[in-house]
């Protein structure tokens, strides 16, 4: 079957879903507890082992199956204009958020900053002084933000539209 990174991805999550909600039935059917004079057969709740390990066994193959379709796509796709692969791609968009962090930081600096001292009676006032170009930073703030969000673009577009098969 063929199906594109976005939605093998919202499959994945259904898969992951249906795995949980098993393993919380089998958790709250496995034991219970009777009181002594109950007739247990009565409160037993519906529970067959053989069956929802049979479950759980077919759910986690196509888990396992699916990603690795995923993984193997990611590792062999192209992203258009980037000359990376997808999985390159899943490093490249995070040293971009986070370098875009920084930049954001620096580039709303002041050249000198006066700093708050502590000590009410101290008369000395003292300075931050950035040690870099502030509109250096601000361009290459812009610069980051762009690419990144270039980078994101083209991700969701090849996420969205190439399929592979799974």
């Amino acid at each position: 079957m063929k199906m594109t990174s976005a939605v093998a991805a919202k499959e994945l999550k259904k898969l992951n879903d249906q795995h949980d909600a098993l393993t919380s039935m089998e958790r709250k059917s496995s034991e219970f507890v009777a009181a002594i004079q109950e007739d247990i057969e009565t409160v037993r709740p519906a529970y067959d082992y053989t069956a929802v390990q049979k479950e759980l066994a077919e759910t986690e193959q196509k888990i396992r199956k699916l990603k690795h379709a995923i993984n193997t796509f990611n590792l062999n796709q192209v992203v258009p204009g980037f000359d990376m692969t997808i999985d390159q791609m899943l490093v490249y968009i995070p040293q971009l958020s986070a370098q875009k962090r920084k930049l954001e930081h620096m580039k709303d600096k002041l050249p000198r900053e006066r700093i708050r001292s502590g000590f009410s009676n101290s008369n000395i006032i003292e300075y931050t002084y950035v040690n870099y170009d502030v509109q250096a930073a601000s361009k290459d703030y812009e610069t980051v933000a762009d690419e990144l969000a270039k980078a994101q673009n083209a991700l969701d577009l090849v996420n969205s539209t190439v399929e592979f098969e799974v």
